[in-house]
């Protein structure tokens, strides 16, 4: 049996998918990797790859696509389907690995806070912020990581490669989803993933921010369903 790999973002952790996992796992097995103690996208690709055996389907949110994707281009042979949501398939910028070096040297000084009031807004969207209960989640999430895997994960995402034109060459069924309001990776992006993708889905949700699971889990977790009858599960 398929194996059903969600890969948690930055500062993330299970709670990201706790609502797929439910809807989701009576009809295949599900596995969150594992994203702490690493520095490289590459890395905790492998690791998740030893971590289960056979076919899977990878699905990443923000930094676990680009996981998510690294899995899939290391193991085509074992891949089935690949779900991007919220998430890009570009390297950084210059500027964003710059902005990263100082996030990195804040948090060494002891200036890490996890996900701050001051950053909610980049992970959820106006409505969403109103809701006391998430906004706990997302906090605790980041507290669980932590700062030494805060600078690790980030390490990653700097260091990654641009996927787009490996996306092009992907066969398999994939989902692309992402918030209307997500300004951490803005819709234009899932856009330009979708178009490079030859058999995808796009899904666009309307005023949701950038934490989609969290946000709207049923749309999500409907996406996912239909993702899982194109592969024939």
């Amino acid at each position: 049996m398929p194996v059903l790999i969600f890969v948690p973002g930055l500062l993330c952790t299970a709670t990201l998918f706790e609502a797929q996992i439910k809807s989701l796992s009576p009809r295949i097995p599900c596995h969150v990797a594992d994203t702490t103690g690493l520095s490289s996208v590459e890395e905790m690709a492998a690791r998740t790859l030893q971590e289960i055996d056979g076919p899977f389907i990878a699905v990443g949110l923000s930094m676990g696509g680009y996981i998510a994707t690294e899995m899939v281009r290391s193991a085509p042979e074992r891949a089935l389907g690949l779900g991007l949501l919220s998430t890009n398939a570009s390297a950084d910028t210059d500027e964003k690995r710059a902005q990263r070096r100082d996030l990195i040297a804040l948090s060494q000084i002891g200036k890490f806070k996890g996900v701050t009031p001051r950053l909610l807004p980049r992970l959820l969207s106006k409505e969403a912020q109103d809701n006391d209960m998430l906004v706990q989640q997302v906090l605790d999430m980041a507290l669980e990581i932590g700062q030494e895997n805060f600078t690790s994960q980030q390490m990653a995402i700097m260091a990654r490669q641009d996927r787009h034109a490996f996306l092009e060459t992907l066969l398999l069924p994939s989902l692309v989803l992402c918030g209307t309001a997500d300004i951490l990776t803005p819709p234009a992006q899932s856009q330009k993933m979708a178009d490079a993708l030859p058999a995808s889905e796009l899904v666009l949700l309307d005023d949701i921010g950038h934490l989609s699971t969290m946000e709207a889990p049923e749309a999500c977790n409907e996406a996912l369903h239909r993702l899982l009858d194109r592969v024939g599960i």
